[in-house]
């Protein structure tokens, strides 16, 4: 190779490295690999399995969903090396280690235990075992092109691997990146993600629906019927569109979507703590009569509904029960047994161990609680409360209202957004802290970040060793420097802060005088003292200012309260770290 060759090459590999220029490489392929993946999945799961086991005699379905999660935990046990039945949760969990990990060795077992529960009628999602696999692949291709990427470099990959799952599965490539930038915080979103995860959800859509197709996820947001506004095939509205956009929707509408908000909130609440004690049951109960009292009950379950409603709608995703509930000629009282019997059947599943997602089930609950708010205040909009309840229920559960939303945007061409944002921000409100996710962090801070935040009592020390004023400087050092190891000491009379003496402060007196030297000669009265309403930030800043090591605490009397180290701060480290995990 020529010389000018060999500079063009050196030029472009030091361009190819440089930057974000990788990690979006990387982003691209983890969307392609994914869509592969999740379009197998979902054909074996529900073109496949699903689709054949709705078909069964009822007797065979009731039992379906028990055999079921028998499988999906022998498959879990001793295929996945015991591992977990969790899925999203994973990805949120592993997004906020120091050092994520997510094996690829167990992706085939999380996938093939989430086609055999989801597949035999397990109540929970496709998007789970999707968002999984999405998460793995991207750690994967991470640690195969590590010499490639930096650090931090981590978090994007594993999060874009998430945003393209899905992507695939929803068919809706911003939903799937705001999905997987939102999930990890309660009230934050991982914006250094944001390109990466637009480039591997556009590649896994593409990818995807070339493979498997576009069928709707929420079956009736494909039917024209239960569309309002804008054409949703047109790339580009026209003044029109945009008129009828938000003419469309009225005054009445609003407060239908108020009320959506307040009971989605509430039911968000109330499912997030069951999901919880779900969860804690799949752990705490042993594997068999888990699985038995979780196939006995949802046999029950498919055989109440088929009484009351002409079809197991306990069975499966949920799906079939949001394409029952639209129907304007259901009752009140069918709609609100139908919450309850899905939202059981979805609880019973998680808890007797099935693998699958939450996204799905949660915006079934949400269609349902539309459909009910909208027949009960004699809303004649087809579609609209469904949609409302869907982005409301689905953003108050997993604290990701702007991914419900868009959501909404996509699947309705834009129609329903307006209300549907009022009714998410409102269930928001209602929910308050609570996630039906386990790992999600209220903000983006870091563990250094987060140790600023605290308060000054996070590492306090009451249980100190003072020095009176009186006490001779021999018995400084022999009792406290010798006895104790204490290079600092506050010195306290009767409960009055006087100040702090140091080691360093003996080289002005004579070593024949130490027996004769009081050390309130020798007490350092400038050094500041902390108050019990500083964080630790202002700690730092007056032990940076004073170039010391430690502060005594004092409150407004100046009455001694403790003291507070630095290395007791730099610990709080590994503490956040480990209540993290």
């Amino acid at each position: 190779m020529n010389p000018v060759g060999k500079v063009t090459v050196n030029r472009l590999r030091t361009i190819a490295t440089r930057g974000d220029t990788p990690v979006l490489a990387l982003a691209m392929l983890t969307g392609l690999l994914v869509a592969f993946i999740i379009a197998g999945f979902e054909t074996v799961t529900d073109k496949l399995l699903l689709s054949s086991v709705e078909h069964w005699p009822l007797w065979q379905l009731m039992a379906a969903p028990g055999l079921g999660l028998l499988g999906a935990g022998l498959i879990l046990r001793y295929l996945g090396r015991n591992s977990s039945s969790g899925t999203s949760d994973e990805f949120i969990r592993a997004f906020h280690e120091r050092n994520p990990r997510l094996p690829f060795r167990d992706l085939p077992a999380k996938l093939l235990a989430g086609v055999i529960t989801i597949g035999m009628g397990g109540a929970l999602g496709l998007e789970g075992p999707s968002i999984y696999a999405g998460a793995t692949v991207g750690l994967s291709i991470r640690d195969r092109f590590s010499n490639w990427l930096r650090r931090e470099d981590v978090r994007v990959l594993l999060t874009a691997g998430a945003a393209a799952g899905v992507a695939a599965v929803f068919k809706a490539p911003a939903t799937g990146v705001l999905f997987a930038l939102e999930a990890p915080y309660r009230d934050d979103v991982n914006r250094r993600a944001l390109l990466p995860s637009l480039l591997a959800a556009a590649t896994s859509y593409v990818t995807y629906i070339n493979l498997i197709g576009h069928d709707a996820v929420v079956p009736f947001l494909d039917d024209p019927h239960f569309r309002l506004g804008a054409d949703s095939s047109q790339m580009w509205f026209t003044a029109d569109d945009l008129n009828a956009m938000f003419s469309g929707v009225g005054t009445s509408d609003m407060l239908g979507a108020l009320i959506i908000g307040v009971g989605a909130g509430l039911g968000g609440r109330s499912m997030a703590w069951l999901v919880r004690w779900a969860k804690t049951q799949a752990k705490s109960i042993d594997f068999l009569p888990r699985v038995l009292a979780g196939g006995v009950v949802l046999a029950l379950l498919a055989l109440w509904s088929d009484l009351m409603f002409d079809a197991p709608l306990s069975i499966g995703p949920g799906q079939a029960a949001m394409a029952w509930v639209v129907r304007p000629d259901n009752g009140l009282g069918l709609i609100a047994l139908l919450f309850g019997i899905r939202l059981a059947a979805t609880i019973v599943t998680l808890s007797a161990g099935g693998v699958g997602g939450l996204f799905i089930p949660l915006a079934v609950q949400g269609v349902i609680l539309g459909q009910f708010t909208g027949q009960f205040l004699g809303a004649d909009r087809p579609g609209l409360y469904p949609t409302l309840g869907l982005a409301a229920f689905l953003g108050a559960g997993y604290k990701a209202p702007i991914a419900a939303v868009m959501f909404v945007a996509e699947s309705t061409g834009g129609s329903f957004v307006v209300p549907a944002l009022i009714a998410a921000a409102v269930s928001q409100v209602v929910a308050g802290k609570s996630s039906v996710a386990d790992h999600q962090h209220s903000t983006r801070l870091g563990h250094l970040e987060r140790r600023f935040t605290l308060p000054i009592t996070s590492a306090l020390t009451t249980d100190v060793m003072t020095v009176p004023p009186d006490a001779t400087t021999s018995e400084f050092v022999y009792l406290h420097v010798l006895g104790r190891r204490e290079r600092s000491v506050p010195v306290v009379d009767g409960g009055s802060y006087l100040g702090m003496i140091s080691l360093s402060d003996l080289s002005e007196v004579d070593r024949s005088l130490w027996d004769e030297t009081p050390v309130s000669g020798l007490v350092r009265v400038d050094l500041p003292a902390a108050r019990p309403s500083w964080s630790l930030r202002d700690v730092i800043v007056a032990m940076e200012e004073a170039h010391v090591d430690v502060l005594a605490v004092v409150d407004d009397e100046h009455r001694f309260i403790g003291v507070i180290y630095e290395n007791d701060i730099l610990k709080l480290d590994e503490i956040l770290e480990e209540t993290d995990s």
